[in-house]
């Protein structure tokens, strides 16, 4: 029988401040300080501030069009901001040309030199800047080696896998030593294996050169995999900024929730709060869940997040079964989706609201089957209080 406390969790919102630390005094790395850009009327950035340290991920995910890319080129120098500042170490760089910034920036099209072999495509901007022979030499070899790459030196790109090309222009960025690296979707055209495999090796090479890296992408489980922080946007501006298992587990409102992943969303009547507790009705369902005083209610209805996976699944009905959580609900399977480790249910339950459910897959756990009544249960944390749409 399923007891549904193994998914309680300390919050992190209840957890007490600690001392300030020294280190919060530093000059950041890289800082936006009310930065804005428009196309025409259109605001495309919208006063956006942004610190990143040396050696940090930092990953600007959102749909396409929400002004990542462009605040991107503004980092790089591509782009100049009709308003606000770009510091390095603390020196405006805002009006600094591109090739005076101690930035490099991959794209998603790599734009190798098709008649030049890997080692000189890698030895290109180095040689432009006429450093000695030697000092390029062993830059190449050093950076060739970290990436392993050195085994096709002298291929042309045509001679190279995808994934092969991805390292070269990778390796082409890393050569120069910057300060940052901006990484705008890069991986996009690699198939879900290959960049699965690089964006760990992206991983491990931020954390080996303690270069810091601004990633621009689409796709959350790449957002959840390269960052030390997420920076969540939507129409010119930051929805979120946190840490990627506070931003999950913890999304601001709605459109983060529904863009980190699937969840269940409810807009419930709050009905009565005691002991840190709430109470809430969304249909036939009394919603119980943790108060939290930033995120209050608006006009007495509360929206609520709730993810498939914190969701409990019983063949037999809880009612009888003691303190097992405080929410419990009962309904239909109308659908099944495997998908290899784990599966998919949704379930219509009496007043026609599907909730979705998943569960790993174990080896001797019996098969759920359609038109299946079942019994759902879920902990009060694992309802979590959204914020209203702005």
């Amino acid at each position: 029988m399923p007891s549904c406390r193994r998914h309680r969790r300390n919050s992190a919102r209840s957890a007490a401040p600690g001392p300030v630390s020294r280190a919060a005094t530093r000059v950041p790395l890289l800082q936006l300080a009310g930065v804005c850009k428009s196309y025409g009327a259109e605001p495309v950035v919208n006063t956006l501030d942004l610190s990143v340290e040396n050696g940090e991920s930092i990953v600007l995910l959102g749909p396409s069009g929400c002004g990542k890319s462009t605040l991107l080129r503004m980092i790089a120098g591509l782009e100049t901001p009709d308003s606000g500042h770009i510091l390095l170490d603390g020196r405006d760089i805002t009006a600094l040309p591109p090739h005076q910034r101690p930035v490099n920036m991959m794209f998603q099209s790599y734009a190798l030199f098709p008649h030049l072999n890997v080692r000189d495509n890698i030895a290109f901007g180095l040689r432009r800047e006429g450093l000695p022979a030697s000092e390029v030499s062993a830059r190449t070899a050093e950076v060739m080696a970290m990436l392993e790459i050195a085994s096709f030196a002298t291929r042309k790109p045509h001679q190279l896998s995808g994934g092969q090309q991805q390292r070269v222009a990778l390796a082409r960025a890393l050569v120069k030593r910057p300060r940052i690296l901006l990484l705008d979707e890069p991986l996009g055209a690699l198939d879900k294996r290959l960049r699965q495999q690089t964006q760990a090796e992206l991983r491990k090479l931020n954390r080996q050169t303690g270069i810091a890296f601004v990633f621009v992408t689409h796709d959350n489980d790449e957002a959840m995999a390269l960052a030390d922080r997420i920076a969540v946007m939507d129409h010119g501006r930051f929805r979120q900024l946190d840490a990627p298992r506070r931003i999950y587990d913890r999304p601001i409102d709605r459109f983060v929730a529904s863009l980190m992943a699937d969840t269940n969303l409810f807009n419930a009547a709050v009905e009565s709060g005691s002991g840190g507790l709430v109470s809430a009705r969304s249909g036939i369902l009394r919603l119980h869940y943790s108060a939290d005083p930033e995120r209050s209610t608006r006009n007495g209805r509360q929206e609520l997040s709730l993810r498939p996976e914190q969701i409990e699944i019983s063949r037999e009905p809880l009612e009888a079964v003691a303190n097992v959580a405080p929410n419990i609900a009962t309904g239909t399977i109308t659908d099944i989706d495997y998908i290899g480790d784990k599966t998919g249910i949704s379930v219509r339950l009496d007043d026609g609201q599907v909730l979705k459910a998943s569960q790993l897959n174990a080896l001797h756990e019996p098969l759920l089957e359609l038109d299946q009544q079942v019994w759902l249960c879920w902990d009060a944390d694992a309802l979590v209080p959204l914020r209203g749409q702005e």
